[in-house]
């Protein structure tokens, strides 16, 4: 059987006598319309290494085999795994499964290398997900997600706003982050209470190194934990005023008028303090 005879999803689950499990997230996207849109805003064809997160009944999977690309699709729920199946003798081989936690997935290994990322995420494993990606060990060459239409907001979040905050500022600060699409709560089966969006995401040429980063996510932490206060007061147990001056801020700004270069000026400054604070060897 090819992909174009593969019976419609409504079917295909049903014969297996699957249904979602809100214990995992699971809403179904079964318009293939909207997955085959997504698949082209991925930008991904022949030749192309994509992983895929909680492919489910295989929806957006059909929409990534039909571009020409290699999948390998990484499925918590085993339930899916004999309809995944059909679908990769389908694609004549080029559906790689993966029972288990994309949490504990080892990307670098299942691409054999670069490759891209596309999927519509479970909602409880999203943002973790999304920063293991962008600043962890391994960089894939672009990002194409749905998220819930809050998350999505945070993340393309521009300074002064109040969806600005410390995941719009680490994600900008590794990656370049576009809406490219809105999906509403009626496309899936079951309906979840919020709408959702798309957002492709590319990675910085000039990403910070790991320990800049680790300084960021310490910064923002610290900045965002207390939004309504001032960065003299938020950042106390880091410095607190005299570390807003080396960054070069204003100390009675508050966290989310900060652009993410302030941010990263921050994290360059504590790591300098601390450095001048580190004894010197005997």
């Amino acid at each position: 059987m090819s992909l174009a005879g593969l019976p419609p999803l409504r079917e295909a689950l049903a014969a297996h006598g699957l249904t979602a499990r809100k214990s995992l997230g699971q809403h179904f996207l079964l318009d293939l319309n909207v997955t085959r849109k997504i698949a082209r805003l991925a930008e991904v064809g022949p030749g192309d290494v994509v992983i895929e997160v909680g492919p489910g009944p295989g929806g957006l999977t059909r929409g990534l085999l039909a571009t020409g690309a290699r999948v390998v699709a990484i499925e918590k729920d085993a339930r899916f795994g004999p309809l995944l199946e059909e679908l990769g003798a389908a694609a004549e081989g080029r559906l790689r499964l993966i029972i288990g936690d994309a949490l504990e997935a080892d990307e670098a290994a299942l691409a054999g290398g670069s490759g891209h990322v596309v999927a519509n995420l479970p909602y409880n494993v999203g943002t973790p997900l999304l920063i293991k990606w962008l600043t962890g060990a391994w960089t894939p060459l672009s990002l194409t997600l749905m998220f819930q239409s809050e998350v999505a907001e945070r993340i393309t979040a521009s300074p002064g706003g109040s969806a600005y905050g410390r995941l719009g500022v680490i994600v900008q600060a590794t990656a370049e982050a576009r809406w490219v699409m809105e999906v509403p709560a009626r496309a899936f089966t079951p309906p979840p209470k919020v709408d959702s969006a798309v957002v492709r995401l590319t990675p910085r040429a000039d990403r910070p190194s790991p320990l800049r980063l680790q300084a960021l996510q310490q910064v923002t932490a610290a900045a965002f934990g207390q939004r309504r206060k001032m960065l003299r007061a938020s950042l106390r147990t880091l410095g607190g005023e005299p570390l807003a001056r080396a960054a070069g801020l204003d100390p009675q700004a508050r966290a989310e008028t900060v652009e993410v270069a302030g941010f990263l000026r921050l994290a360059d400054a504590w790591l300098a303090g601390r450095e001048r604070l580190r004894p010197a060897p005997q």
